[in-house]
C-alpha cells in the first residue's frame, strides 16, 4: 500500500481547495480498526462467514458527517451480522465513476482487505453495476454496497407474508439492473430443454441465460405487487373503520432505533418487540390509547427511517407508509443520545416527502433518550423544533406531559351535546365514553342525560334519537 494515514480530525474543506495530502490518501476511521491482541484471535477469525472492510467516499460536509455516516455504516453491518474490521474515507469531488474510490485507492484498499482477512467490503452509497463488477475485480472479495445492505438487513428482520414480500420485491428491483452472468453464460443460447427444462416461454434463437433471467424476475415482481395489493387490502378495510367511525389516528415515524416501539409500549402498554438493533420493527403495529380525558385515538408504530433509504423500500413498503400518510397527528421521534440528531430529523423529513400529504400533518418532535442525552444537544433541538418534547420511554420521563400534547392537538371535539338517551339506546352512551369526551352522565326515569364533547357522526345520531335538554 503506498500510504495509510492515522486519522485525525480535520478542518471542513471547500471543494475547490482540498488539501492535496488529502485527496491523496484514504484515512482511517476512528473505532472502526481491529488490531489483534492475541494470536488466539486469528483462528477466531477464520470461523466467521462475513468479515468486512468499509470504504466510504468524502465529498461535502465535515469530517465529523463523513466519520458519522460510515460510523452508521458500521451499524448496519454490525445489524446484519458481520465483523467489521476496519473504516476507510477517501477524500474526492465525487465517487469515481468506475471503481467509486479511484483505481489507486481500490489497488491500497486490496492490500487492507488482505491484511486484515477480510472477504466483504460495503461500499457507503450506491454503486453502479460497472462499479461493483470493476471494484470486485481489483479487491478480489464481494463488493456490496449500503443499499444492497439494507435490503439484506430487511430480509432478516421481516416476519408477516406481507413484510417478506414487500422486501422481495425490492430487492428484485434493485438486482434487476444489477444481474451479470459469468463466463460463457452471457453467451449461452437458450430454447426448449436446453435451458433445464424452460419449454414454452423461453425458447427462440437469441434469448440469452440473462435475458431469461431478466424475464423470470419481472415475472415474479409482477406476482409480487399482485399479492401486495391483495394483503393490504385487509389494512385498507381497517384503516377505512377506523375513519368512518372518526376514531383520531397517531402515528409514530423516526429514524431507526430512535425508540420508536419503546414509546409505543410506554404509551399503550402493546407489548411490541423492543431490540437496541436498526430496522427491528418492519410490520406496522396499530394499537389503541386514550388521553388522560379519557378519549380514544389509534397509534401505529411504523418502519424506521435511514439516510439515502433505498428508493425501492419506499416504493415496496409504500403501502405500509401509509399508516402515516392517513394520520391525524405524526409523533416524529428522534434519538437525542446520537451524534447527529438533526440529521436524524432530516433524512425521515425526506422520506415525508415521499408520502402523499405527510408533510402538511401536524408533527410533534419527541426527543427521546433523555436520560441518556447531552442537556447541550437537547437545547439545540429544542431551540430549532418549537412544537416538541423530552422524553424518555425507558424511564417515563416526560411520557404524561407528550399526552397532554396529543390530547391538545388531537383533532377537536366540536359538537358539545345535553342529550336525554332513552334506555336502549345504552349503545350511544358507550360510543360516548369511547369516542368522544364525557362532562358528565345523569340518571333519570326517562333515560340518561348525557353531556359531552363528540365527532359529528355520533352528534347526528344522538340529535336523531335523543332530546335536547336544557340544563345539564
Amino acid at each position: 500500500m503506498t500510504r495509510m494515514q492515522n486519522y485525525s480530525t480535520l478542518e471542513d474543506l471547500e471543494t475547490g481547495e482540498m488539501d492535496l495530502e488529502e485527496r491523496q490518501a484514504l484515512r482511517r476511521v476512528a473505532g472502526l480498526s481491529t488490531e489483534l491482541q492475541d494470536v488466539t484471535e486469528v483462528e477466531y477469525r477464520q470461523l466467521r462467514l462475513e468479515r468486512v472492510v468499509l470504504v466510504g467516499v468524502w465529498t461535502s460536509g465535515t469530517a465529523t458527517d463523513a466519520d458519522n455516516s460510515l460510523l452508521e455504516l458500521k451499524l448496519l453491518a454490525e445489524t446484519a451480522g458481520s465483523e467489521v474490521l476496519d473504516g476507510l474515507i477517501q477524500r474526492r469531488q465525487k465517487p469515481d465513476s468506475a471503481t467509486y474510490i479511484g483505481s489507486g485507492k481500490a489497488l491500497e484498499l486490496r492490500d487492507v482487505v488482505e491484511s486484515t482477512g477480510a472477504d466483504t467490503v460495503i461500499c457507503d452509497g450506491e454503486l453502479t453495476p460497472a462499479q461493483l463488477r470493476e471494484l470486485e475485480e481489483i479487491v478480489k472479495v464481494k463488493v456490496i454496497d449500503r443499499t444492497m445492505l439494507i435490503l439484506d438487513i430487511f430480509a432478516q428482520h421481516a416476519k408477516s407474508r406481507e413484510g417478506k414480500a414487500q422486501v422481495e420485491l425490492a430487492q428484485l428491483q434493485y438486482l434487476l439492473p444489477r444481474l451479470r452472468g459469468w463466463g460463457g453464460n452471457l453467451s449461452r443460447q437458450v430454447g426448449g430443454r436446453a435451458a433445464g427444462g424452460v419449454g414454452m416461454g423461453g425458447r427462440g434463437p437469441g434469448e440469452t441465460k440473462i435475458e431469461l433471467d431478466r424475464r423470470r424476475i419481472r415475472e415474479r415482481m409482477a406476482k409480487l405487487r399482485k399479492q401486495i395489493s391483495a394483503m393490504s387490502t385487509s389494512r385498507d378495510v381497517m384503516r377505512a373503520h377506523r375513519q368512518q367511525r372518526e376514531v383520531p389516528a397517531v402515528a409514530i415515524a423516526g429514524y431507526t432505533n430512535a425508540g420508536k416501539s419503546s414509546l409505543l409500549n410506554r404509551v399503550t402498554g402493546a407489548g411490541v418487540l423492543v431490540e437496541d438493533a436498526l430496522f427491528a420493527t418492519l410490520d406496522p403495529t396499530v394499537r389503541k390509547s386514550r388521553t388522560a380525558e379519557g378519549r380514544l385515538f389509534t397509534i401505529a408504530d411504523t418502519v424506521g427511517f435511514v439516510r439515502h433509504l433505498p428508493t425501492e423500500l419506499v416504493e415496496a413498503f409504500r403501502s405500509t407508509l401509509e399508516e402515516v400518510g392517513d394520520a391525524d397527528l405524526i409523533l416524529h421521534v428522534v434519538d437525542g443520545s446520537h451524534p447527529d440528531p438533526e440529521g436524524q430529523l432530516t433524512a425521515v423529513r425526506t422520506v415525508f416527502a415521499d408520502i402523499e400529504g405527510a408533510l402538511d400533518l401536524p408533527e410533534i418532535v419527541v426527543i427521546n433518550k433523555a436520560d441518556a442525552a447531552d442537556q447541550e444537544v437537547i437545547d439545540r433541538i429544542t431551540r430549532r423544533e418549537r412544537n416538541s418534547i423530552v422524553v424518555s420511554a425507558r424511564t417515563g420521563a416526560g411520557i404524561a406531559e407528550l399526552m397532554a400534547m396529543i390530547e391538545e392537538q388531537l383533532p377537536h371535539l366540536d359538537h358539545e351535546v345535553r342529550m336525554l338517551v332513552p334506555y336502549n339506546r345504552g349503545d350511544l352512551i358507550s360510543r360516548a365514553h369511547k369516542e368522544g369526551e364525557v362532562l358528565s352522565v345523569e340518571h333519570v326515569e326517562e333515560g340518561t342525560i348525557l353531556h359531552a364533547r363528540v365527532l359529528p357522526s355520533l352528534f347526528h345520531e344522538l340529535d336523531r334519537v335523543g332530546k335536547p335538554v336544557e340544563r345539564v
